[in-house]
């Protein structure tokens, strides 16, 4: 199947794709969730927004309830500074973090695992061992991490193990992958690359081209391997290859150690983790509260939301960086770029054939399908201890790369839910060709600004250091200082600004 994006909106309507259901399909209901993005767009239009009637005086106000909002307020706490609210504007706090829940399973939302941490990475690792996630002694829960067998390829016409394609390949494609690992490990190895990657090299000639430049520069030619360089970047970054800085992509391969186990997973995803802190942090919470204005106010800050009128001495801004333009008095525009991403979360009230059935692997934690546009779907009942299982719910991942990030965020909010559905369906019919029987419920997430994309100069940009050096009594903490969006990342820019606010008021 080639099913492309361009392909489906050739058609002029989502009739064309509709119309590929056959009529003897059971009805899939479903629907869009969180809806949010008219409220961002009344944040970009500048409506009006109710007069103040209550003023709440806090001397430090985090905005935003992301990984990066949650974390500040762990750190706070944790650090005995109690005298601070948290804001967040959808009805519950979480992020990309957040999930849900029906009678089958929970399951994830965005972020669906945690891979495990390295050493560096220090304050994960405290948050694991107060989560019980990590022992004293360094041992990791094995109930958490993810059962074998974890991933799975499917490639001409059956299930390989690993997402890395080893089916069809020719002799010269093993040399270049085996060379393509000889080059990370020699830049693992260099400690040029870390998570967190503040800890890392500030400056590097590989950000000033993109990763399918150096890749054409060091003659990798492979198309099985630029395939897989191309997925890695679509799954972390939601960007192709082309428009990711060569130093993000090699990070993403050389930051972590390679013999390293995992990664801790759950039904929900991070929800896992999210819902915890959200737990212990939730007299601090105010939810279902969009900040609609941040404005100076003397030495302290007035912060806005609905009609009352928050009173700080510092803002911890852990939203996306870019809305700070929209919400933040004389806030300076920032360059970066943004991916636009699609979640669907799959109801299965049975579960579907293989394509191949008595070959290849077995049901995995995550199954990918080789060049399709999507990503492909975890299976949440993986971790379950069950014996039998009859009923499932699959999360599916949709990056959105080609073209520019504002056209395909214009695709990605007109397309229907119906023609989604289509979209998801006819992509999974590949592995699964009775998928359409077994699905009884589609529900979908549309992310306009999902994470921050690691464009060639992302490193070097004189706006992010500016932005992450920021003096005074304002904070910026969202992961997309860091150029991606992963958890260490969100947890780290949260810590530290919730080190620098407490600082600054003399609590640390």
């Amino acid at each position: 199947m080639k099913v492309t994006r361009r392909k489906f909106l050739a058609t002029g309507s989502s009739a064309a794709i509709v119309g590929l259901s056959p009529k003897t399909d059971a009805p899939i209901a479903g629907g869009f969730v969180f809806e949010s993005q008219q409220w961002g767009h009344r944040l970009r239009d500048h409506s009006q927004f109710p007069a103040v009637r209550t003023q709440v005086k806090s001397p430090v106000i985090i905005v935003g309830g992301g990984i990066a909002g949650l974390s500040a307020a762990w750190r706070l706490e944790k650090k005995g500074f109690r005298d601070f609210l948290l804001i967040e504007a959808e009805q519950g706090a979480g992020g990309n973090a957040r999930w849900g829940e029906n009678e089958v399973s929970a399951y994830p939302w965005a972020a669906h695992y945690l891979p495990v941490p390295n050493r560096r990475a220090e304050y994960v690792r405290e948050l694991c061992e107060e989560f019980g996630l990590l022992s004293a002694d360094g041992q990791w829960d094995e109930m958490h991490l993810c059962h074998s067998p974890q991933e799975r390829l499917f490639i001409y016409g059956r299930w390989q193990e690993g997402i890395e394609p080893s089916v069809g390949l020719q002799d010269a494609d093993r040399a270049e992958f085996r060379r393509f690992d000889d080059r990370m490990q020699e830049f693992r190895a260099s400690g040029r690359f870390q998570i967190p990657m503040e800890l890392g090299e500030k400056s590097s000639l590989l950000d000033r081209v993109s990763l399918a430049d150096w890749m054409r520069q060091e003659k990798f030619h492979s198309r099985y391997l630029n395939w897989y360089v191309n997925y890695c970047c679509r799954d972390d970054y939601g960007a192709m290859s082309g428009d990711v800085s060569a130093w993000a992509g090699v990070h993403y391969f050389a930051a972590r150690a390679h013999e390293e186990k995992g990664p801790l997973v759950w039904p929900e995803g991070n929800g896992w983790i999210a819902r915890r802190l959200i737990a212990k942090l939730r007299r601090y919470i105010r939810a279902g509260a969009p900040v609609h204005r941040v404005a100076k106010r003397g030495r302290g800050w007035s912060v806005f939301s609905g009609d009352t009128e928050y009173l700080a001495d510092a803002v911890i801004f852990a939203a996306p960086t870019f809305t700070a333009a929209y919400v933040v008095e004389d806030a300076a525009r920032v360059d970066f770029t943004y991916s636009p991403w699609l979640t669907a979360n799959l109801t299965l009230d049975r579960l579907p054939r293989e394509a191949a059935p008595g070959r290849g692997m077995p049901r995995c934690w995550d199954n990918v399908i080789f060049e399709s546009p999507a990503l492909g779907y975890v299976d949440n009942m993986h971790q379950s201890l069950r014996t039998h299982i009859d009923r499932d719910v699959w999360t599916f991942y949709w990056a959105l790369v080609n073209g520019s990030p504002a056209e395909n965020r214009r695709v990605l909010l007109s397309t229907d839910w119906n023609a989604w559905k289509e979209m998801i369906l006819t992509d999974l019919e590949r592995a699964h060709p009775d998928i359409r029987q077994c699905v009884s419920r589609i529900d979908i997430l549309r992310l306009g600004h999902a994470m921050a994309r690691p464009v060639p100069g992302f490193l070097e940009s004189a706006a992010r250091k500016r932005t992450i050096q920021n003096a005074g009594t304002f904070f910026y903490a969202n992961s997309d200082l860091s150029g991606f969006s992963i958890f260490e990342e969100a947890q780290y820019r949260g810590v530290r600004a919730a080190d620098k606010a407490m600082r600054l008021l003399g609590a640390l």
